[in-house]
């Protein structure tokens, strides 16, 4: 058992106080005897200090470590039940993301829409339809146009034109990347957006703009529109003094073909719903450039096959099984 130690203060409280500071406890754990009282003399004078003996008790020692280790496995349990808690509501949340996502995709089939936010799923569509009207304003009264309507049954796995491109001499490809890249250097010093432009002729002189910086998704804009915009300009730019129509293509962080993948896939998610519901589905209106990619996607399936119904702007491709009735 450990030792009385000794301790003085002008009251007994204050003694008590202090072995309580001293060893670290409350008073209901100390074990202590008056020596003595202690007096305030008469106005102070003969003043006497109360005295005590004290001690820790020997139980309180067993009390504490065992509230202590109680304690801690309380502690230890709350911990780990919090993290069971979150490790749940974490699955949870994935669950019913992956179950939403789900819906929506099974949404989008059964409309047989793409969603509105999605740029890589309906940009091409104003692009397709502003490079016609290049065509028609370079090459007149629109039979470019017309000759790739009437050719948009035939599959192409890419977006080259249908015709013959004629040469563009190395002094005319100088002079239309230059004032394609003036055109187009002042057009974003209207817009205040900073973007590094990059113009070149490729093999089959078509030219090329190529954009990059910051506020890309800005000049891309909702559904593809402003790059379209931006395209179309550049074009009539480039053929305002060119007897030939020379080909402009605008992209930026390789958003076109980011746009064939995405109708691609939206062609074969189409190809199986086919199968699987052996029911005809009827995807929404496309451009002549669009349908073709999807013809082309699925020309090689053993199983469906796709035609294009209705008239344009509201033309369409259809897909159905093979040999259905």
């Amino acid at each position: 058992m450990a030792d009385f130690r000794e301790f003085k203060a002008k009251t007994v409280d204050d003694c008590i106080t202090d072995a309580c500071m001293t060893f670290s406890v409350t008073s209901d754990r100390l074990d202590y005897e008056v020596v003595e009282e202690g007096s305030s003399g008469f106005m102070g004078i003969g003043a006497k200090n109360a005295v005590i003996k004290a001690r820790v008790k020997e139980e309180s020692f067993t009390e504490l470590e065992e509230k202590q280790a109680a304690s801690s496995a309380a502690e230890q349990a709350a911990r780990q039940e919090e993290i069971d808690r979150k490790n749940a509501e974490q699955e949870a949340k994935k669950e019913a993301e992956k179950k939403a996502n789900a819906e929506m995709v099974e949404k989008l089939r059964e409309k047989n829409v793409l969603e509105e936010h999605d740029e890589e799923e309906i940009k091409e569509n104003r692009r397709r339809d502003r490079e016609m009207r290049d065509a028609r304003r370079g090459r007149g009264r629109g039979r470019r146009f017309e000759d790739e309507n009437a050719n948009e049954e035939t599959p192409v796995a890419d977006s080259k034109p249908s015709k013959p491109v004629k040469p563009v001499s190395p002094e005319d490809q100088e002079k239309l990347t230059a004032e394609a890249q003036k055109f187009l250097t002042d057009l974003f010093d209207a817009m205040k957006v900073d973007a590094k432009i990059t113009c070149a002729f490729d093999e089959e002189y078509t030219l090329n703009v190529n954009l990059e910086g910051e506020d890309m998704g800005l000049l891309i804009g909702k559904r593809g529109q402003t790059l379209d915009s931006v395209q179309y300009l550049t074009s009539l730019v480039v053929n305002k003094n060119m007897n030939d129509y020379v080909r402009v293509k605008v992209d930026t962080e390789d958003y076109r073909e980011r746009r064939k993948e995405t109708l691609e896939k939206l062609a074969r998610n189409i190809a199986f719903k086919v199968k699987r519901n052996r029911r005809p589905v009827a995807l929404e209106p496309m451009n002549p450039y669009e349908r073709r990619i999807i013809h082309s996607a699925l020309q090689n399936d053993r199983y469906v096959t796709t035609h294009s119904e209705g008239e344009e702007p509201y033309r369409k491709v259809v897909v159905t099984l093979k040999n259905a009735h």
